[in-house]
């Protein structure tokens, strides 16, 4: 609405408003100043609107805001995105390292040669082997049978996963 002239006519008539009780209300009863204040601020209102100066300064901001929804060159917004995403950055790694270390068996995992020695196989030995020996050594010890153990299941899995990730 730029430039619309019944805003600005409406606008000077709530500013006549304003004037005529806030000189009534100093001439006659104080108490009127108290009912032009909410007249003038309107009147201001549509005028800033009827002028066009209203959208010119919603159109600044929009281009002036960034893409975090913040306001203008502040260094102090740009250090606290830079903190931001670095504890973003850090909060990742630490989830992923618990994530491995979850998979791994924790920092108290096998070593790789314990792994060997609980699949009951030797170091040198090929991807296909190690795959079949956790074939076999899972079925013989899997809680779900009868004679099966879920902390020998546990270690064996380790084992496993400890072998897969360093190759």
């Amino acid at each position: 609405m730029h430039r619309s002239r019944l805003l600005l006519g409406i606008a000077a008539v709530f500013a006549g408003i304003t004037v005529s009780m806030a000189t009534l209300g100093f001439v006659y009863n104080p108490f009127l100043v108290v009912f032009a204040v909410p007249f003038g601020i309107t009147a201001a209102i549509l005028w800033y609107h009827a002028t066009g100066r209203l959208a010119e300064k919603i159109e600044r901001e929009a281009a002036y805001r960034d893409a975090n929804g913040e306001f203008g060159p502040n260094p102090g917004a740009a250090r606290e995105r830079a903190r931001r995403r670095t504890r973003q950055r850090t909060r990742r790694r630490a989830d992923a390292r618990a994530r491995t270390q979850a998979t791994v068996g924790g920092p108290s995992g096998p070593s790789t040669a314990e792994a060997y020695r609980i699949l009951e196989l030797s170091p040198d030995a090929d991807a296909d082997a190690v795959r079949r020996a956790y074939r076999k050594k899972v079925k013989s010890v899997h809680p779900d049978r009868e004679d099966g153990n879920e902390e020998a299941f546990k270690r064996v899995n380790r084992a496993y996963e400890r072998l897969q990730n360093d190759r």
